[in-house]
């Protein structure tokens, strides 16, 4: 290769001494981007508007080959030296999530004028050993669940903190906040208030790089859309009726493309209303979407939603197949799973394995999430055993998006998959590093919303960047849960015929 250096500035060294000036392209942007294009390493997604745009989509030096009569070939080397623009201003505000309870949105400025936001979403049924979600705990606002402290710590400590700092370097970032807070669970600033900072920057430094935030975060490489699994029934915490059970979903999994899974859903929710008005069953909804009817026991919800997904026109477990998170903590007592809501009185451990593999049995069941408690881990290691072969197990409270505990249940094989929350460890980085380790073991990894949700659509580029395949996000209603599903359908249909929909479960399950 011929010699050839790096210029500072706007230039470009061509062969020889001489350096080649910018000016060679005869200042066509487009030129410059046609000539960007015939390098196969790169994949720009639209044309440049500005040469400062070109710079950010290659990420900085390029190099470029070229004719050339004097050697027949030579390179040129393009530089990026136009700065990116750093970050001026962070500040945050108190909202309310769909719950009515209040939560954090983050506002982040660039020293260009571009301002970003990102709020975050908190939990009903949280697992003890969660990131901090910060509340104030001063009973005459909110019930004690106001959120001003983790405001005033993003205004007045992390804010000052990050200004001028590169909004790329998310690593960095994360890290910085990580070691401002200076504690295991991020208990000093609040989990709240670190995520919602670390959101806000992945959005600003996929908008630095002229990327869709999916194709950022995954590289360039993301294409595959998830399955969801979609809440159509709702007991436990979410919901006020007999039901022990927290979450009863439909996965699409038959469906050709994800606007496709939509409808299949849709429909079999649709259907289920139906059903279930017949019948004389409320047809109100929970915090996730799902309708919340005072049916005779945990069992009449499998069996109604087999009815509907059979009257919305598609087969059982084979176009449309259920999938369910009993939120076992959530009625773990005294050393037994309380299935009091139901009637059915306290069981062990064995007891709720045996009792999930006679509806595994009975009825299309692909997915388990937290079939038991989340510090069950016996009970895990077994149920896996017993039941980890013919459908997913997946681990939620079990490890909360911890890295620490994801490596135990790896080493113990107490599940083959988890439920992956970013509030729940707190930063972007941190849940990419968890989803690797899931990728390393050849574990499932399912995205996930929370009950008290907002019209963030970070998740959903966030499913579709990761590429695991599956996305938790609640109901065919309730705006914080259809903005998700309406973000995926225009990833989709940007994507185009390189989008990817497949089923999770190829195996059979």
């Amino acid at each position: 290769m011929p010699d050839a250096r790096l210029l500072d500035d706007d230039a470009v060294e061509g062969c020889g001494k001489a350096p080649v000036a910018l000016t060679a392209f005869g200042g066509d942007l487009a030129r410059l981007d046609r000539a960007a294009r015939r390098d196969r390493r790169l994949s720009p997604p639209r044309p440049f508007r500005t040469r400062g745009a070109f710079y950010r989509a290659i990420g900085g030096a390029l190099w470029y080959k070229h004719p050339c009569a004097r050697h027949g070939a030579c390179f040129l080397v393009f530089e990026r030296r136009v700065r990116m623009a750093a970050i001026d201003r962070i500040h945050a505000l108190e909202i309310l999530d769909s719950r009515g309870n209040p939560t954090i949105r983050v506002f982040l400025r660039l020293d260009d004028g571009r301002v970003f936001v990102a709020s975050v979403p908190s939990g009903a049924s949280t697992g003890e050993n969660e990131a901090v979600e910060l509340r104030d705990g001063d009973g005459k606002r909110y019930g004690g669940k106001g959120v001003l402290r983790a405001v005033e710590n993003v205004n007045r400590v992390i804010a000052p903190a990050l200004k001028g700092k590169d909004p790329s370097r998310q690593a960095e970032l994360d890290r910085l906040m990580i070691e401002l807070d200076g504690t295991p669970n991020k208990g000093v600033l609040g989990a709240n208030a670190i995520l919602g900072v670390s959101m806000a920057a992945s959005k600003a430094a996929a908008e630095a790089a002229g990327r869709p935030l999916y194709a950022y975060l995954g590289d360039g490489d993301a294409v595959r859309l998830p399955v969801p699994m979609m809440n159509i029934l709702n007991g436990g915490k979410h919901a006020d009726n007999s039901v022990d059970f927290q979450e009863f979903m439909v996965m699409p999994v038959g469906a050709p493309t994800f606007a496709e899974a939509l409808r299949y859903g849709a429909e079999t929710f649709h259907a289920l209303k139906k059903i279930l008005s017949k019948k004389g069953y409320a047809t109100s909804v929970g915090d996730e979407g799902g309708f919340a009817p005072d049916l005779r026991s945990d069992a009449e919800a499998c069996e109604l939603i087999v009815e509907a997904i059979q009257a919305a026109g598609y087969e059982p477990g084979k176009d449309v197949a259920i999938a369910l998170d009993p939120a076992a903590s959530s009625f773990f007592e005294g050393g037994s799973y309380l299935l009091a809501k139901s009637g059915q009185g306290p069981k062990s451990s064995a007891e709720m394995t045996a009792l999930y593999e006679r509806w595994i049995t009975d009825y299309p069941i692909v997915s388990i999430e937290d079939g038991l408690a989340e510090n069950d881990w016996d009970g895990f290691r077994e149920q896996t055993a017993r039941l980890g072969g013919r459908i997913q197990i997946v681990g939620d409270d079990l490890y909360v998006t911890n890295t620490r505990f994801i490596e135990r249940g790896i080493r113990e094989k107490a599940s083959n998959a988890v439920l992956i929350k970013l509030n729940q460890i707190g930063t972007v980085t941190e849940t990419i590093e968890a989803i690797r380790m899931c990728r390393e073991a050849g574990w499932n990894y399912v995205i996930s919303h929370r009950s008290g949700e907002t019209e963030d659509t970070f998740m959903a580029d966030f499913a579709v960047a990761m590429g695991g395949g599956q996305i938790k996000t609640g109901s065919a209603c309730r705006s914080e849960r259809t903005a998700k599903y309406n973000r995926l359908i225009e990833i989709e249909a940007e994507a185009g015929r390189a989008a990817v929909f497949s089923n999770p479960f190829p195996g059979g399950r």
